[in-house]
């Protein structure tokens, strides 16, 4: 029997990358997100690649709509196996500048949603004693940086979130799997239609990695859910380990470098953002996966591949982490002299 997936923000980016994989296995993909155009074109995609799909238009800030879209799921397919939370959205801009409307809107979609989507799998698989839920997480859910206080603060509460749950399944003795994949920058096209105040164009903080790199990880993840997490990519390792090391020291060097960095030469986005409604229903197209980065973004992480083996990923996390730690202290000693 072909596994049962949904996908939450499955329109874009890793999401729709994630469900591309499903469908060259034969999965029966349940695809969630607001944008129809998205949704339509990634269902195509998943049919030629040898999986069924199913579209399934909801909002996942709102907890009626996931329901109803799990329960559409379960009515095509049958019972739901995997459900991957990756719907988010976020807002470029410093704090004072991002509104109690936005805030609250950000909060809602990228830690409220992931709630949702947890619950209504958890109500289904908990009564079978099967299932796995992988949350998308973020390098930036461990270490914070500028103009994103949002969206880092829903990634950060998304571990905790996942923590207490992970140590409630455990007392039951469930055999109900939930892990976390923390991710670098991903090259997706949030970066066109995010809700920016910035004075340039935003970009992801190299290095830049491609959806495709992110999804087999959470492919990986969702095949082997018993670890706590996973993660993709050396920067998102070095960055968790040197924030542990040295978190004072990281602070100040994105105090100087962290504005910049986030920003390209090009002028910001002239159109509307994508933060109250999809940006593919306003445009009337599909954006795929890949945002505007393609030609600076990686196609493979040594990280994810070393993740498969835990003694040697903890040798590469510490290795990695001093480089980091070394590397800040460096730079931060130069800009301060």
């Amino acid at each position: 029997m072909p596994e049962t997936v949904v996908v939450t923000g499955a329109s874009a980016g890793i999401g729709r990358a994630v469900a591309r994989l499903y469908g060259e296995r034969g999965a029966d993909v349940v695809l969630l997100a607001r944008g129809r155009a998205g949704l339509e074109a990634a269902a195509k995609e998943v049919e030629s690649l040898g999986g069924r799909a199913l579209v399934q238009i909801a909002d996942t800030a709102d907890a009626q709509q996931v329901e109803q879209a799990a329960d559409a799921a379960e009515q095509a397919f049958g019972p739901i196996d995997v459900w991957i939370n990756s719907a988010f959205t976020s807002v470029f801009a410093a704090f004072d500048d991002i509104t109690a409307e936005e805030y609250d809107r950000v909060t809602r979609v990228t830690y409220l949603g992931f709630v949702n989507g947890t619950r209504t799998a958890l109500r289904r698989m908990l009564p079978r004693d099967h299932g796995t839920v992988v949350q998308v997480g973020s390098a930036l859910g461990e270490r914070a940086i500028p103009l994103q206080s949002a969206y880092c603060g829903a990634k950060h509460a998304i571990n905790g979130f996942t923590s207490s749950l992970r140590t409630e399944l455990l007392h039951r003795g469930s055999d109900v799997h939930l892990t976390v994949v923390q991710m670098p920058a991903v090259n997706t096209p949030q970066f066109s239609w995010v809700r920016s105040r910035l004075p340039r164009h935003p970009q992801p903080v190299p290095p830049i990695y491609q959806p495709e790199v992110a999804a087999r990880g959470v492919v990986y993840a969702a095949d082997h859910p018993r670890r706590k997490q996973y993660y993709v990519g050396a920067s998102t390792v070095a960055t968790i380990w040197a924030n542990r090391l040295a978190p004072a020291l990281l602070d100040r060097y994105l105090a100087r470098t962290g504005f910049a960095a986030q920003q390209t030469d090009r002028r910001p986005p002239s159109h509307e953002s994508n933060l109250f409604a999809p940006a593919d229903q306003r445009e009337g197209a599909d954006r795929g996966a890949h945002g505007a980065f393609d030609t600076a973004s990686r196609s493979r992480s040594f990280e994810a591949a070393v993740a498969r083996h835990p003694a040697a990923s903890a040798v590469a996390a510490a290795v990695a982490a001093t480089a980091t730690a070394t590397a800040v202290w460096r730079r931060h000693a130069r800009t301060a002299s």
